[in-house]
C-alpha cells in the first residue's frame, strides 16, 4: 500500500534513502476551462510551478540529494540554467550540505536570487549555457566537489517518475492518451517514460500514453534529429530563445531520448511569438501563471494536433515545469 502525499509516497519504487523533503509532488492537476474545448480534445494542465521552489526539478533533487546525503558526500555541485540549481540548493541547505552551482550569467535575476537565498555558492559563469557545463566538468576534475549532474544522474531521474505515477492516479488509475512536455536535457521526458514504463510492467496500466516532447525552433537538436530519423541528436549553435530553460545545445542522453520517441511521440518545435503569446494565453483564460519555458507546450500541442499526431477528443496532459514568479522572459546572450 502506497502511504502519504508527493514524491516519497512512491517510496518503494524509489533508490533506498532516508528522504529529504519539503513536501515535494503531489501537484495540481486541473481541467482546463477554454483553451481544451477550443482545441478539441479533454486537455487538463499538470501545475509543477506548485513545487517549493517553483518547479518541476524539486522532485529530483529531493531523491538525488537524499542518495547522495547516504552516500555521505558532504558537498556537490551542478550546472543548470537556473531551476535545477534552485531545487538543489534548497534541497542541499534541508540535508546540511554545501553545493556550488554553475548558472549561465544570462539566467533569470530572480532564479539567481534564489539560489543565493538558500546559501548555495554561486558560479555565474559568462557565455552559452554550455559554458557552466564546461565550467564544473573541469572543477570536478581538479577534486573540488562531486559533480551530481541533474541531467545524467540516474537518480534524479527517479524522482521525476513520480509524475507518471501522480497523473495516473489523478485520473482514476488511468493513463491519458497523449502528456506534452518541455524537452531541454530530457530529463522530464525520460522521467515520464520510465514512470509509465513501470506503471504497465507492474499490470497497473493497460497501456503507455504518447509523451511528446517540445523545443524552442531557437534551440531544437532533438526535434532535428527526429525529424531526419537520426538515432542521435547533432549539436546544433543555440540562438537566444525566451525558453533559457531548454536551451541544450547537446542533449547529454540525447540518444536515450530519441529511442524513447520511438515508442509513438513525436518531437516538435515552436517560434519565439507562439511561446510568448501561449504564456499570455495561459494566464488570461486559464489563471495559470507560468515561465516562458513551460509555455511551449501550448503551441506545441497545436501543432501536435493540426498534424494529426492528437486526435479530436483524446485526453492529453500538458506539464507545466515552472512558475511564473521564476522571472520575466528575457532573451539569453550568447
Amino acid at each position: 500500500d502506497l502511504q502519504g502525499r508527493g514524491v516519497w509516497r512512491y517510496g518503494p519504487f524509489q533508490p533506498p534513502a532516508e528522504p529529504v523533503s519539503l513536501w515535494e509532488g503531489a501537484t495540481p492537476l486541473i481541467e482546463s476551462r477554454r483553451i481544451g474545448e477550443r482545441l478539441g480534445v479533454r486537455l487538463l494542465l499538470k501545475l509543477e510551478g506548485a513545487n517549493p521552489t517553483g518547479s518541476f526539478k524539486d522532485r529530483g533533487a529531493s531523491v538525488l540529494v537524499s542518495v547522495l546525503r547516504g552516500f555521505g558526500v558532504e558537498k556537490v555541485a551542478d550546472d543548470s540554467s537556473g531551476n535545477a540549481a534552485a531545487a538543489l540548493a534548497a534541497y542541499t541547505a534541508r540535508a546540511g550540505l554545501a553545493a556550488t552551482l554553475y548558472v549561465p550569467a544570462y539566467a533569470s535575476p530572480k532564479k539567481l536570487a534564489q539560489i543565493e537565498a538558500y546559501g548555495a555558492e554561486l558560479v555565474r559563469v559568462p557565455g552559452p549555457r554550455s559554458a557552466a557545463e564546461e565550467a564544473v566538468k573541469e572543477a570536478a576534475a581538479q577534486g573540488k566537489h562531486v559533480y551530481a549532474s541533474h541531467n545524467e544522474s540516474p537518480y534524479f531521474i527517479q524522482g521525476l517518475k513520480t509524475l507518471a505515477y501522480e497523473i495516473y492516479e489523478d485520473l482514476g488509475y488511468e493513463v491519458p492518451d497523449h502528456v506534452v512536455v518541455p524537452l531541454g536535457g530530457g530529463g522530464l521526458f525520460l522521467g515520464l517514460y520510465l514512470g509509465f514504463g513501470e506503471l504497465v510492467r507492474l499490470g497497473w496500466a493497460e497501456a503507455m500514453p504518447r509523451i511528446h516532447a517540445v523545443q524552442a525552433e531557437a534551440c531544437a537538436p532533438v526535434v532535428r534529429a527526429f525529424e531526419l530519423g537520426e538515432a542521435e541528436p547533432a549539436p546544433v549553435e543555440p540562438v537566444p530563445t525566451v525558453a533559457e530553460g531548454i536551451s541544450i545545445a547537446a542533449p547529454a542522453r540525447g540518444r536515450e531520448i530519441l529511442a524513447a520517441l520511438k515508442a509513438g511521440g513525436a518531437a516538435v518545435a515552436v517560434e519565439e511569438r507562439e511561446i510568448l503569446e501561449a504564456r499570455g494565453e495561459l494566464a488570461t483564460q486559464e489563471g495559470v501563471y507560468v515561465e516562458p519555458t513551460s509555455a511551449v507546450v501550448l503551441p506545441g500541442l497545436r501543432r501536435l494536433i493540426h498534424r494529426g499526431d492528437i486526435s479530436p477528443s483524446a485526453t492529453v496532459v500538458l506539464v507545466l515545469t515552472g512558475s511564473g514568479l521564476k522571472g520575466e522572459p528575457r532573451l539569453q546572450k550568447s
